[in-house]
């Protein structure tokens, strides 16, 4: 379903709370700066944090807002869970569709997940239709979030591995929230992740004052694209 020439990406988390916007948001601007055209989509929004808000106004588009966010919910809960508090059916065509019509205006899409990569969009039991599976049937290659603590090496080998299961090309993992004074743990956890799953680090980002865009755009000045390769 990716347009001709057109690269689209994952935008994952080890978890909730990692940084995925700010993150996302950075990387647009990179882009942004770069003189490419970026597009940006977080297809399912719990909860007021206005994710899509931030992505729209790092990237500088004018796309028509339900396209970038078809679905937004009020409860601060797991999507499929928002929508069944507000009576809403969550409908894969419409996602899908509006992936589409962006991603014929620009030559990079970066798509936001929510919560972790099994995240469902659609819940029906074992049958269920995650993040991961949208991913995988638009052929969006994949960056995960990590966090920088105690903990983190698990959480990402894991969302390693499912992404690997359901066949997703990993471009790598960047880890945010590096403290000024980290210890044993956090010095540790990048050369381990590398090392344990074979997928690099692209980025270590440092624990910053700030949120939304102001922090997006202090993050953006630690990303280096030229380590992204289909971003150059």
């Amino acid at each position: 379903m990716r347009e001709k020439g057109m690269t689209g990406l994952f935008i994952t988390g080890t978890d909730t709370a990692v940084g995925k916007t700010v993150v996302a948001a950075a990387l647009a601007m990179c882009l942004k700066k770069k003189g490419r055209n970026a597009g940006v989509m977080k297809p399912l929004q719990s909860g007021p944090d206005g994710d899509a808000d931030i992505l729209m106004e790092a990237a500088g588009i004018d796309d028509d807002r339900s396209l970038v966010v078809p679905y937004e919910f009020r409860e601060p809960v797991a999507p499929t869970l928002a929508a069944r508090l507000e009576g809403i059916e969550i409908e894969l065509d419409l996602i899908k569709s509006s992936y589409g019509e962006l991603a014929s205006r620009h030559e990079v899409m970066l798509v936001e997940g929510a919560g972790g990569i099994m995240v469902p969009i659609i819940e029906e039991g074992k049958e269920s239709y995650l993040f991961s599976d949208l991913a995988a049937e638009l052929e969006l290659k994949t960056i995960i979030v990590a966090g920088a603590g105690l903990g983190t090496v698990n959480h990402t080998l894991l969302t390693i591995d499912h992404a690997r299961n359901k066949g997703l090309h990993i471009l790598g993992v960047i880890i945010n929230g590096y403290p000024q004074n980290p210890g044993l743990s956090e010095k540790n956890n990048p050369q381990m992740i590398e090392s344990l799953s074979g997928v690099p680090v692209l980025s270590v980002l440092p624990s910053l004052e700030g949120e939304g865009i102001a922090l997006a755009s202090k993050l953006s000045q630690g990303l280096d694209l030229e380590k992204i390769s289909p971003m150059k």
